[in-house]
């Protein structure tokens, strides 16, 4: 079998650009689960909110990308935040049903009400004038967009693990998380850093909905598409393991993207054949911790 060189590695960068999303979605669900101990199966509906929070921002208030970046993860947030202090703070405690349940049911609501207004077709999201074009590598042409949502996801993502791995604030996360008593009798308020650890999670699917939204236009269903495949990469990479997530999310679209190019009828199915086999062996996750 000859290999085209060129489309393996076209391949290779959907592969990378599909694992970016991956990655930040996953990276989001792992912080909410390991810090509140719900399954956000809202996660998609939010990433979406996310993509329209950005196209609004241009199409009405002329408000262009790079602040989209900062101003659409923020109000997604801030709206993951009332969810959390009217709706999840109840559940917290009980069997993680409730909180899948619940996430699911209003996933399925703004998902509805944004198909009610918009329909089920993309809008278009125009790539901002500084990362338009490509650069020739040689082997293959490089769209400057797509090699910055690589980078920038991966910067976020790692960010986000130093965040909460190597500082005070993220080792008293963990810690509000293992014993909330024994940190309140510190001073700290838990519910507060409990509310703000889902506006994190939140908005991380919300600024991978306004990166995606040039690749792949606006859709009230773009979520839907995207959210079992990351549910999987969670569960591969360990749920509520940060560093699992990231890789797992970055590693799969790798794959994902392999598999295209040389068994393309198994493209959408080898993430899941991977999760089977990984769950066999290791029923906890790549990284996560064994109970």
């Amino acid at each position: 079998m000859s290999i085209n060189l060129q489309a393996l590695f076209a391949q290779l960068l959907v592969g990378l650009i599909n694992g970016s999303f991956y990655a930040l979605l996953s990276l989001g669900l792992a912080v909410i689960f390991g810090m509140l101990n719900i399954i956000n199966f809202a996660h998609g509906a939010l990433y979406m909110m996310g993509a329209f929070a950005a196209y609004f921002l241009l199409n009405v208030l002329g408000i262009g990308y790079w602040w989209a970046l900062i101003i659409a993860p923020l109000a997604v947030g801030l709206f993951g935040i009332i969810l959390e202090r009217t709706m999840l703070q109840w559940i917290a405690q009980l069997d993680h049903l409730y909180g899948l349940l619940l996430t699911f049911g209003l996933g399925l609501i703004i998902q509805g009400v944004f198909q009610n207004y918009f329909g089920s077709s993309g809008l278009p999201y125009a790539i901002p004038d500084e990362l338009k074009g490509g650069i020739n590598l040689g082997f293959m042409f490089l769209p400057v967009y797509r090699g910055w949502v690589v980078v920038f996801s991966l910067v976020v993502c790692l960010a986000t693990w130093y965040l909460i791995e190597r500082t005070r604030l993220g080792a008293n996360l963990r810690a509000a998380t293992e014993n909330p008593t024994l940190v309140r009798a510190f001073g700290i308020n838990v519910p507060r850093m409990i509310t703000l650890t889902y506006g994190l999670g939140v908005g991380l699917a919300a600024l991978a909905g306004v990166l995606s939204a040039p690749i792949n236009q606006v859709r009230p269903l773009m979520g839907a598409d995207l959210i079992i495949v990351v549910f999987a990469v969670v569960v591969i990479g360990g749920m509520g393991s940060i560093m699992g997530s990231i890789i797992t999310g970055f590693a799969l679209g790798i794959i994902e993207g392999l598999t295209k190019y040389f068994y393309p009828e198994a493209s959408n199915t080898v993430v899941f054949v991977l999760m089977v086999l990984v769950l066999l062996v290791k029923p906890s996750g790549l990284t996560g911790r064994t109970t």
